[in-house]
């Protein structure tokens, strides 16, 4: 049979080596779409693997942000840059939306702190300057810790520490915060050692807490036993004691700031723990004043007026102070249709140094109604001439009236006396009384009638017989001074030299008769001398010295 001229038939017809040589051959062209392929792929790979995180961050403003421009830093390296900036969808913000670098990746924690750096002028410096060549940027405090976070709520005031810095936090309790503010300076002996970092009111609303950062290795000084200061502005206080003036420095007096010290006769109890909660006091004098705790509170009635005692004014025995006025009020009493001023005081007993054993509270009890019968008292008197202040003083006054501790109310009464500006007043008012008590008009009906028979008398004829009768006596008045100053002196001269015989001359009674035979002398030489000007102007007896009719 003959075989078909097939296209197997043709194939075997044809040498093994030319098929074999069609199958090898491969076309270059396709080499470089593949090599491209895979330069892109490895690209693609490298640029997800390198790609860092992408955050928004919310602000009330983009005041100074530029998409694709700003960029985002820490420690003035950049870790990320702004992509997009849209408001909002309540219209109330700005998001920026921003591309981090893969190595900020881990700081990303619900911890991270986001601001804007701009060019500020805070307290007691001036920060951002460089911003205003470069254009602001937004700064970057990483979170070590916490919940990975995409989503950030921006400062609007730039954080005062930062992660990584070194130092300790410390928290201060105050009644109000003052004039201090986040950024205040913290002084320890007017050296510059940390800032307040915040403050906020405490839940039931009776105090200020007030978080502050003493940076390293000034945080060593903070003790347990340390006490803080409101260094804030100028410290003025007017008291019983005088006017006092106290600050740390004009910084402090323009923006407020804290100031810290450790007393010492407080013992140090070892350095203050991270977050250590403190008193912080109004001023610098109130860290030293000591802590009592056995105090015993009084009334006081006073009579006169109290104006110039305070709250606070000191209670003194023989100038040391044991105590302070608490309170001062007026009172009406409706029976006895009076007014009263109680006076409520508060003495602390340790401040009196017992020798001996303590007594006991009955014991107290009577050695205070011993003092009383004693004559203890309490009085007001002026603590500063300048400022007007009063201060309340308890002495001994053994010629006071009899009195008692009086125990019927809230508060032991203590007896008073009047001040000693009471008592002058009370004099003066009696001496007003008996000046209006004297007859004024009558004298002066009297005075006028004696002017009136002057008057007579010098326009009379008998002028010249009274004148001469005056010229007589007084003649005989001169000679009987010279038979005084002749006769009188020598014997009291002789009186002092037979005593002087007898009594040492440098006793007090011989100095005391030289002085009075000395006087005696110049009394003698003076009514010489009257009477020598009354012998030549008789006239000056009615019409006085110098004048003439």
């Amino acid at each position: 049979m003959e075989e078909s001229n097939t296209p197997d038939n043709q194939l075997n017809d044809v040498p093994v080596a030319a098929v074999q040589s069609r199958k090898r051959n491969i076309s270059i062209v396709w080499i470089v779409p593949v090599v491209a392929a895979l330069i892109g792929a490895w690209l693609v790979y490298k640029a997800f693997s390198e790609k860092g995180p992408t955050i928004t961050i919310t602000f009330e403003s983009a005041a100074g942000l530029e998409a694709e421009k700003t960029k985002i830093k820490y420690k003035d390296v950049d870790v990320g840059q702004v992509v997009a900036i849209n408001i909002s969808p309540d219209l109330k913000n700005v998001v920026v939306t921003a591309e981090l670098t893969k190595e900020a990746k881990p700081f990303l924690t619900e911890k991270a702190r986001f601001w804007v750096v701009r060019a500020r002028v805070g307290a007691g410096e001036i920060s951002g300057l460089g911003t205003l060549f470069s254009g602001a940027y937004i700064g970057m405090d990483p979170g070590l810790s916490g919940k990975s976070q995409r989503h950030f709520n921006g400062l609007e005031i730039p954080p005062i520490v930062t992660t990584g810095q070194p130092g300790k936090h410390f928290e201060l309790r105050a009644s109000q915060l003052g004039s201090l503010d986040v950024g205040s300076l913290v002084f320890y002996r007017q050296i510059q050692v940390g800032r307040v970092v915040e403050y906020k009111l405490q839940k039931d609303g009776q105090a200020v807490s007030i978080k502050i950062f003493i940076r390293a290795p000034y945080d060593r000084l903070v003790k347990k036993s340390t006490r803080f200061w409101n260094a804030s502005g100028l410290d003025v206080s007017v008291s019983a004691e005088g006017i006092k003036v106290d600050t740390e420095s004009f910084v402090t007096m323009m923006a407020g700031g804290i100031a810290f010290d450790t007393p010492i006769d407080v013992e140090s109890n070892g350095s203050a723990q991270e977050g250590e909660v403190f008193k912080l006091y109004k001023n610098r004098e109130q860290i030293f004043e000591k802590t009592y705790v056995h105090k015993r509170t009084w009334l006081l009635f006073f009579d006169g007026s109290v104006r110039g005692l305070t709250e606070g004014a000191p209670v003194e025995f023989r100038g040391i102070r044991i105590g302070q006025v608490k309170d001062v009020t007026l009172e009406y009493i409706t029976e006895e249709k009076a007014m009263r001023i109680p006076v409520i005081i508060e003495t602390e007993r340790e401040r009196v140094k017992i020798i001996g054993s303590l007594p006991s509270e009955s014991e107290n009890e009577e050695v205070m109604d011993y003092f009383v019968a004693q004559g203890l008292r309490a009085q007001l008197k002026m603590g500063n001439i300048v400022t007007g202040q009063l201060l309340v003083d308890m002495d001994f006054h053994p010629d006071a009236p009899p009195a008692k501790i009086i125990r019927e109310g809230r508060y032991p009464q203590l007896p008073t006396i009047p001040t000693p500006v009471a008592e002058i007043t009370a004099r003066l008012s009696d001496i007003l009384k008996k000046v209006d008590q004297f007859p004024i008009e009558q004298i002066g009906k009297d005075l006028g009638g004696a002017i009136k028979g002057v008057n007579r008398l010098v326009n009379s004829k008998d002028l010249n017989q009274a004148v001469a009768k005056l010229n007589q006596t007084i003649q005989e008045t001169q000679l009987l001074m010279k038979n005084l100053n002749s006769n009188l002196a020598p014997e009291l001269q002789k009186t002092v030299a037979d005593v002087s015989g007898v009594v040492n001359p440098d006793s007090p009674l011989i100095r005391e008769l030289n002085r009075l035979l000395t006087e005696m002398a110049e009394a003698a030489k003076s009514i010489r001398l009257m009477t020598d000007y009354l012998e030549r102007h008789p006239e000056a007896l009615i019409y006085g010295k110098g004048n003439k009719p």
